[in-house]
């Protein structure tokens, strides 16, 4: 029968009994820092790993998160986070197609919504995967820095003894002395930008330093890559302005059509200048090749930079932005906007001015409305389209060409009572009808006013009356800061310097030798090995210095003996080992 005692397995030790495994007898557990520790379990006895202590969990954690797996599992994550950037419409860039998308899919969209797809980068996953990835860089990074600087300040390793052992390995006898031959070989190494150091009858040399450098230089530009981008997503802005010609533009939010700034931006970061459009200049090709391709954009601007300061004279064009003090300008967009009148039924001017058409084709059939909510004794307004070169076939009122040889303005007219204003925004590029009527003539048949450029049409019932003066041209602004642009572009040139270093200096150890044998000749060996690739030229810098070290003689350079077949031109060793 089996003893109760031997199914509970050894005996677990009190802490009252001296422990022989080099336990402490007073804490009856092994010594701090033993990574060995066990507990045995409550009812089978079997010794298991004990539970990790916070400090130890936390080291855990550290090791598994500063690991370079980590990192490029980190780095593949964001890259395909960004994806969904790509794919949906993201608002700080064109909330525009954000509304357009809400409208087409409204169950799709509370999806996106609770998932941050439509504000992608900062969206909190999102800057989770980028803190993780920067933090797991960081710590990569920081340990190889130590280990290349100690590595700097070593001298090359020492000489192995079996330099036959090595990738190349070459040996010869010549009349030199030892001394002789070794400052040769030092000599020569020197003059190939080898690190050298003599010790022990022998020469050990090293280059190819620059190739970790490059390493790490890759590695610290993708961090400060993310560090560009962080500080131009927090601190920079962009916005979107429309500015008619004849008209300006003043660097204040209100000013904006859209605007984005990032999640530590202020207000009071908007530098204070102003510009004004002075002349917009647009030429199309109107030759049989690519009829109607844009061939010249050109804003005629003046800058004032400051309150107070002089105005200067500038070009925009597009591809060549302004930068003022670190905003830069881009032109993006341009567009008509036909200048109206629009006279209430009391006989007073209830608007009076150019009105922004947006283009819908590369004609610039463009759509607009025109509202006129002081009208008395009805609010009116008119929605429809601006056409350059007008032409109305099967498929209805359409542009012919997008230069303005033809302008007309087909319109609908809405009236209704007065609304009061409530501060609810609306978009000025079409009339919300709510509440508002079609304008109809005698027959009941809805007012559709057509016009050319200096006519105009009364309306029904002595509303009003509308008349087409003229067109200007409208050129579309983006105005921009990223503060961490110049270290994002800097960081990317040195990646490339980083990956070229990395790629093309070749890490190389070569080691010399001098004995003198019992027949007074001295034995040179030399032994190479290339730490990224042997295959490339690492024969020809043995077969260099050995040269260099040897005074040819009857012997000549003797190649190395194959793998396995006994050397007689190298004194035997016992140690086998090598660097």
């Amino acid at each position: 029968m089996t003893d109760r005692k031997d199914l509970a397995g050894p005996e677990v030790p009190t802490g009252r009994e001296t422990p022989t495994d080099g336990r402490d007898p007073k804490r009856g557990h092994a010594p701090r820092g033993r990574r060995d520790r066990k507990v045995r379990g409550r009812h089978t006895g079997a010794e298991r790993p004990a539970a990790l202590t916070l400090q130890e969990t936390g080291r855990w954690i550290w090791t598994q998160l500063t690991s370079m797996r980590t990192a490029l599992i980190l780095l593949f994550l964001l890259a395909l986070a960004a994806i969904p950037g790509a794919i949906v419409p993201q608002k700080p860039v064109n909330p525009t197609k954000v509304l357009d998308f809400r409208s087409a899919n409204p169950g799709l969209s509370k999806v996106y919504d609770a998932l941050g797809l439509f504000n992608v980068y900062t969206s909190p996953w999102f800057s989770a995967i980028y803190l993780l990835l920067f933090i797991s860089l960081v710590g990569c990074i920081l340990p190889r820095i130590r280990v290349y600087v100690r590595a700097l300040r070593a001298e090359p390793p020492a000489t192995p003894s079996r330099l036959d052992r090595l990738p190349e390995s070459a040996t010869s006898a010549t009349a030199r002395g030892a001394d002789e031959a070794l400052d040769a070989a030092a000599a020569v190494l020197r003059h190939k930008r080898f690190r050298v150091t003599r010790r022990d009858g022998s020469v050990a040399a090293e280059r190819g330093y620059l190739r970790e450098f490059g390493n790490l230089l890759f590695h610290l530009s993708m961090l400060v890559l993310l560090v560009g981008i962080a500080w131009s997503n927090l601190y920079g802005y962009k916005g979107t302005s429309i500015v008619v010609a004849g008209q300006g533009f003043s660097n204040n939010v209100t000013q904006y059509d859209d605007f984005t700034g990032g999640g530590l931006f202020r207000d009071r970061a908007l530098l204070p200048f102003s510009l004004s459009l002075d002349a917009f200049t647009v030429r199309f090709e109107t030759g049989p090749v690519q009829t109607g391709a844009a061939r010249q954009f050109t804003a005629d601007v003046t800058v004032t930079e400051r309150p107070g300061a002089t105005p200067r004279k500038e070009v925009l064009e597009v591809n060549h932005p302004l930068n003022i003090n670190g905003t830069d300008v881009h032109l993006i967009a341009h567009g008509y906007a036909p200048v109206v009148t629009v006279t209430d039924g009391n006989g007073n001017v209830a608007f009076n001015g150019p009105v922004v058409f947006l283009p819908q084709d590369g004609n610039f059939t463009s759509t607009g409305a025109v509202k006129a909510p002081d009208a008395r004794p009805e609010a009116l307004g008119f929605q429809g389209f601006f056409l350059p070169t007008a032409t109305v076939d099967a498929r209805g009122p359409h542009s012919l060409f997008p230069d303005a040889l033809v302008p007309e303005l087909f319109l609908n007219a809405w009236a209704g009572p007065p609304k009061p204003e409530n501060g609810t925004p609306q978009s000025v590029y079409t009339l919300d009808t709510t509440g508002m009527q079609q304008i109809k003539d005698a027959n009941g048949t809805p007012v559709a006013v057509r016009l050319k450029e200096g006519e105009y049409v009364d309306l029904p019932d002595g509303r009003g009356r509308l008349t087409f003066i003229g067109w200007q041209r409208w050129a579309k602004l983006q105005v921009s800061a990223s503060p961490g642009l110049p270290l994002t572009v800097g960081s990317v040139a040195a990646a490339i310097i980083g990956l070229m270093l990395s790629l093309f200096v070749r890490p190389r150890r070569i080691w010399a030798r001098a004995t003198v044998g019992e027949d007074g000749r001295t034995r040179v060996e030399v032994g190479g090995l290339d730490r990224a690739d042997a295959r490339t030229g690492l024969d020809g810098e043995v077969a260099t210095v050995l040269a260099a070290m040897d005074d040819p003689g009857e012997d000549g350079p003797q190649p190395p003996a194959d793998e396995g077949s006994p050397r007689t031109d190298v004194v035997p060793t016992t140690s086998g080992r090598t660097e």
